[in-house]
């Protein structure tokens, strides 16, 4: 018989214990997940890789005060915001995309099908740039409820908010990404 993977509530409260290889297993997990949610929030992969880097120091520093009185993933974006919080905070505005960011773009293709990977790429990039558009709170929400699949009251668990407030922002960006892909 199989065993079941351990949670990652129990994960984490195995490396407060001490246990190194339990963080690893953990970190995998989450390591892809988390730099994306940084990477289209800061539009930057320098300064992703920088807080992301925070945010696992800031996981290591309070793994002996760490309580699984809510989904450790929770826990962890919460981490995660509350750096970005702080990180737009101290720019006091939100920064411009990056001046190489088409180029960047433009560097994706795929030899397999031209022509099919242009149309997607053509959709990425509408996306990208409709989601590039929105209000920081309303790009968080769409990021968190669908790369995250996180419900509405684990959002506002994150982000600070009331679920209401949560569905509301969710509803606006959907509203302003829909008109924006509007062929």
């Amino acid at each position: 018989m199989l065993q079941a993977e351990p949670s990652d509530e129990e994960l984490m409260l195995a490396y407060a214990g001490g246990d190194s290889a339990a963080f690893e297993q953990l970190y995998s997990r989450h390591r892809g997940p988390l730099f994306r949610f940084l990477a289209r929030q800061l539009r930057d992969q320098a300064l992703a890789e920088e807080l992301y880097q925070d945010v696992w120091q800031r996981v290591i520093t309070a793994r002996e005060r760490y309580r699984p009185e809510a989904r450790f993933s929770t826990w962890l974006y919460q981490i995660a915001h509350n750096r970005l919080t702080d990180h737009w905070r101290a720019l006091q505005h939100r920064p411009a995309a990056p001046a190489d960011a088409e180029e960047r773009i433009g560097r994706e293709a795929d030899p397999d099908d031209p022509e099919r990977r242009l149309s997607e790429f053509e959709q990425r990039r509408r996306l990208q740039l409709a989601l590039r558009d929105l209000p920081e709170d309303q790009r968080e929400v769409v990021l968190l409820r669908l790369e995250r699949e996180l419900s509405l009251e684990q959002i506002g668990e994150i982000t600070g908010v009331g679920r209401e407030t949560v569905k509301s922002r969710l509803r606006y960006a959907l509203d302003k990404l829909r008109h924006a892909l509007k062929p």
